[in-house]
């Protein structure tokens, strides 16, 4: 009997469309572009693909997110389809589709939060900042938040860039927010808030803050706001700047400049008007937030006083015993985020909370590769999980000449696994479907003088394409 399946081609399954997806299918495309074809399969959760680059990226950074141009290129490849609407681990295990493809790659991303680990990070009022960006970037999970914006202080714990986009967007004026694919809900919000004072809070020192030179500028340059910085915070630094490797020691240089210079004429009256003030606050850990008397709402933070035992990256935030009570109404928590389990077959390091893996292989588990935030944890910009992804693609395909990974015998793809999901009554939602998804966004968006507006739920997604 002649075998259904052409002369063994390598199949191999993406699950995650985000950056470390797509990039991982790039990377595989090309390699195999010069010899017999490969074909890929990308199995996402949502109706809709790029993960945070649609769902993380800050809506007035658009510029990021033309990257969705290179994975467009790859997912209408001839070798490459998406399969939106297919919960890995739920739909199909990763069992099922080990036996399916050669090699199963896990891309899945981060979707879970550290927790402070701190009395009261329940009451209304705290935020994950993960939940918090999902919110006004439209990720359907996050929909109902719809955070309390009425009191006038918030404080953000963390100083990376999810930290200062989350500050920029609270404080940003509508008119610049309007015209960003931002939706319309959060818009309506932020037209509302009452937020006037924004805390940026980190446990050590400038020297290490986690934000790059990008978000710091945005935030000095914000219209309608000023800078307020502890003069006590930047002593000795100074002094540090000149030993510091040089993407620090500008981002340093900019800090001290902002805190410590008298302003210009210009600068000095734009900031006596501005209405609204954001500062960074260094050396505090949270140790508990605060209830009002109903113990129902956030009405306070009690931070730490730390000091700093070492110097340079390697410095350790050290407690001195002193305390801070800061009052505010609105506490987000951006201290990372952090990838799940998703398949009990799967290795998984809870305490490290990444698939433990060497160079993208998953360990103990021959066909099954990792790569992206899964592999690392959640660390870097789009062009540190690109190059991530390449290596575990490189892997991947080392691994198939070597004969470390068995090519030989022909599987069936993504022809199995579609009568598996038909079966389990899972519809699966195709390139051309996102294309629908995207044409309407689009349409809509340009009513509303906005690149795009959002569909917020799976089900108004999955309807442009049910004909209703």
């Amino acid at each position: 009997m002649i075998s259904p399946f052409s002369s063994c081609r390598p199949k191999v399954c993406i699950v995650g469309s985000g950056p470390a997806g797509f990039y991982t299918a790039q990377h595989l495309i090309k390699v195999f572009h010069a010899r017999p074809d490969v074909d890929v399969d990308i199995y996402e959760r949502l109706p809709v693909p790029f993960g945070l680059v649609r769902f993380g990226v800050a809506p007035d950074h658009p510029e990021v997110k033309n990257v969705i141009n290179t994975f467009t290129q790859t997912a209408k490849h001839t070798c490459c389809s998406f399969y939106g609407n297919v919960t890995v681990g739920k739909d199909v295990s990763v069992g099922e589709l080990q036996q399916a493809y050669h090699a199963v790659v896990l891309s899945y991303g981060a979707e879970g939060n550290r927790s402070m680990g701190v009395p009261g990070e329940d009451l209304a009022g705290v935020y994950s900042a993960k939940d918090f960006v999902g919110w006004y970037n439209g990720l359907p999970s996050c929909q109902e938040l719809s955070p309390d914006l009425s009191c006038e202080t918030a404080v953000i714990l963390g100083q990376g860039n999810v930290a200062l986009d989350v500050a920029r967007i609270l404080l940003s004026p509508i008119d610049i927010l309007k015209k960003t694919d931002i939706t319309q809900p959060a818009l309506e919000a932020l037209a509302e808030s009452h937020v006037r004072r924004v805390l940026i809070v980190g446990r050590r020192g400038p020297v290490q803050i986690a934000c790059t030179i990008k978000e710091l500028r945005e935030m000095v340059n914000l219209p309608d706001t000023r800078p307020e910085m502890v003069a006590a915070d930047f002593e000795g630094v100074k002094d540090a700047v000149k030993d510091l490797p040089r993407p620090r020691k500008r981002l340093t240089e900019l800090m001290l400049k902002t805190a410590m210079e008298i302003p210009g004429e210009k600068e000095q009256e734009r900031r006596n008007n501005a209405s609204r003030v954001w500062s960074f606050r260094f050396f505090r850990s949270p140790i508990e937030i605060m209830a009002d008397p109903d113990n129902k709402r956030t009405a306070g933070i009690r931070l730490a006083v730390n000091k700093l035992e070492g110097s340079g990256d390697g410095a350790r935030a050290v407690l001195t015993g002193e305390v801070e009570d800061v009052s505010c109404g609105l506490v987000i928590s951006s201290i990372g985020y952090k990838s799940l389990p998703i398949d009990p077959s799967v290795p998984f390091d809870s305490s490290k909370a990444i698939v433990p893996n060497s160079m993208g292989r998953v360990q103990q588990a021959a066909g099954l590769y990792c790569s992206g935030w899964l592999k690392t944890g959640p660390t870097g910009v789009i062009a540190t999980t690109m190059n991530n992804s390449f290596d575990t693609a490189r892997s991947l395909v080392e691994d198939m000449d070597s004969g470390t990974l068995d090519i030989s015998a022909a599987k069936p793809g993504s022809q199995s696994i579609s009568g598996l999901l038909e079966k389990r009554g899972v519809k699966p939602v195709i390139f051309s479907d996102w294309e629908k998804i995207d044409s309407v966004e689009m349409s809509r968006g340009e009513a509303a003088g906005k690149p795009r507006e959002k569909l917020l739920t799976v089900e108004e997604m999955l309807q442009v394409n049910s004909g209703h």
